[in-house]
């Protein structure tokens, strides 16, 4: 099997509105990353991944991009980034940015030259149709819901025509069919790995395709979404290896894919096999949603499909087995936190510490989203104007018009899922704002980072955060090194509701990593291993009698075993 520098390596996502605040304007900048580099050496990444700092009017938080070759004002400028990167390499830690291929904002001069005129020379950058005739009525060309509610066509009354755009009236779609785009954006491609960046996360890659304009048979909806329509089409492999070719692979880069829940098993592997020729990995995100989230409007009764998450986990862990590597992620910044998604608001140590361990000891490259490392939680939304994401807000107006009368339920709804409840100010203290800023931010700063904060953790052993770090330790410097990177992985009792386990193997060694899911006290049979080490575990002592583990709430514990015979 091939080995690469990413493959050991431990990821950190960071989403810089939010971040740091280094020149207290409430909002998050690079010099506020570069000046927490430190403290993600001291936890001990070695890879940071920062999303859009591209310049952006902000619609969608800077996934709609005006310029490719330059950084949202308030963020900073070139020059910041030079440095964050210069002084990132210089702690060992490599930086991967978004690359944003499937639009830009309709402020792009791209676009604003396309919209012009029909002839224009940019006009086949983007999709463009002139619409159909419909009771003398002129309509969109299909009836193609948007990811964000609506059509996925906006009318535009300078050339009397309609554009795509999968996302928000202001991203456009690019029309990848066009040889010249696909330049274009290996060119932006090539700039920004010659400026120093090591890799990319790729937004939205699996949507560079579009199936022929035929509408959608849907009696329930006017615009039904239909994801078959724009997502994991052939074509997008063939644009895939032509970056490869031209870009990825003379760079030497590592590329991660977001392919989003769509995908199957087959596709990600045309993705990311090893013999893909197309992308180092993929994020899906089939984990992320194993509970009751979608049929609930109160927090307190989310419950966990555990079977469910296990199984999800076991499909793509056998899949990348010997022919493809994973990526390991909880959430990223377009899901709910994870101590308010598959956490126990009763035992928020030992639930995080538990769902930490059980991610970070499979086969893959870990990344940890930021705040999941000292337990952030959901923000208490209270109004809609609190959002600050657009699909939030659609996702409010959906609900709403399912319930006229009851605004409250729409709104609790929207909060459940929101993307906001990961964007929220990263609380770095108990100091006013967090710590974030001494500023108000202009983003939601959640009021309990008086409890949960980075500077109460540091110094504290027990922690999450400290848990998190000794997890990291295992995985880049211990003598489990190997075995935890590269080692088989092997799922045992897979229809047990309440706890995950799951064997590491290399070579003689094995791994037995056992996680409760559950508050109850529960019993394991251990009479087939022979302990002779415990790796890491969630509490303080172990409790073992007569060859049966007894387990408490969360309780998670990494052996060093020897199978009897």
């Amino acid at each position: 099997m091939q080995k690469k520098w990413w493959m050991e390596s431990v990821g950190y996502q960071i989403y810089p509105k939010s971040f740091y605040d280094s020149n207290h304007d409430g909002i998050g900048d690079i010099k506020g990353i570069y000046e927490k580099l430190d403290y993600l050496n001291h936890l001990g990444v070695n890879l940071i991944w920062i999303c859009p700092f591209y310049d952006s009017p902000m619609d969608d938080n800077g996934y709609d991009v005006r310029d490719f070759y330059n950084v949202y004002s308030e963020f900073g400028t070139l020059e910041d980034v030079k440095e964050l990167i210069t002084k990132a390499h210089g702690l060992g830690i490599k930086v991967v940015m978004d690359f944003v291929l499937n639009h830009t904002s309709d402020e792009h001069p791209w676009f604003i030259e396309s919209r012009k005129a029909k002839n224009n020379p940019y006009r086949d950058y983007y999709i463009w149709h002139d619409g159909k005739m419909v009771d003398d009525k002129k309509v969109e060309p299909t009836n193609w819901g948007s990811f964000f509610g609506g059509s996925c066509w906006n009318y535009d009354e300078l050339t009397d025509s309609y554009y795509m755009k999968i996302f928000s009236d202001k991203m456009p779609d690019l029309n990848w069919k066009n040889p010249k785009v696909r330049q274009e954006m290996i060119d932006v491609g090539k700039w920004w790995l010659e400026l120093g960046i090591d890799g990319f996360r790729i937004d939205a890659v699996s949507h560079l395709d579009r199936a022929r304009l035929i509408d959608i048979k849907n009696q329930k909806d006017k615009y039904p979404l239909d994801w078959t329509k724009f997502s994991n089409l052939p074509k997008v492999h063939d644009y895939l290896k032509i970056l490869n070719e031209s870009l990825f692979k003379p760079y030497d880069v590592l590329t991660i894919g977001e392919v989003g829940g769509q995908a199957t098993i087959e596709e990600a592997k045309k993705y990311a096999g090893f013999e893909s020729n197309e992308l180092s990995m993929v994020f899906n995100f089939d984990h992320n949603w194993c509970n009751n989230l979608f049929d609930i409007t109160n927090p307190k009764k989310l419950k966990t499909n555990v079977v469910d998450l296990k199984k999800t986990f076991d499909k793509w862990q056998k899949a990348f087995a010997t022919d493809g590597w994973m990526p390991l992620n909880w959430l990223n910044h377009d899901q709910p936190r994870l101590m308010s998604q598959y956490g126990d608001y009763k035992y928020p140590l030992e639930s995080g510490k538990m769902l930490a361990t059980a991610l970070h000891m499979m086969r893959g490259t870990p990344f940890v989203y930021q705040g999941e490392e000292i337990g952030m939680t959901n923000y208490p939304f209270e109004d809609v104007n609190d959002f600050d994401d657009i699909s939030s807000r659609a996702t409010y107006i959906y609900e709403l018009e399912k319930t006229p009368d009851d605004p409250v339920r729409a709104l609790k709804v929207a909060s459940l899922r929101s993307r906001d409840n990961a964007r929220t100010a990263m609380q770095w203290s108990k100091d006013l704002y967090g710590g974030f800023s001494l500023e108000e931010p202009k983003i939601s700063n959640n009021r309990n980072y008086k409890r949960i904060n980075v500077a109460s953790q540091l110094n504290n052993n027990n922690s999450l955060l400290n848990h998190y770090k000794k997890l990291i330790d295992l995985r880049r410097f211990s003598a489990y090194k190997d075995i935890i990177t590269y080692g088989a992985y092997e799922q045992i009792d897979i229809e047990n509701e309440d706890l995950y386990i799951y064997k590491r193997i290399l070579d003689d060694k094995v791994l037995l990593i056992i996680n409760s899911f559950s508050k109850k006290k529960l019993t394991y049979d251990m009479s087939h291993f022979e302990i002779t080490n415990i790796v890491i575990s969630n509490y303080k002592d172990q409790k073992l009698k007569n060859k049966t583990l007894i387990l408490r709430a969360f309780e998670s514990i990494v052996f060093e075993i020897k199978e009897s015979l």
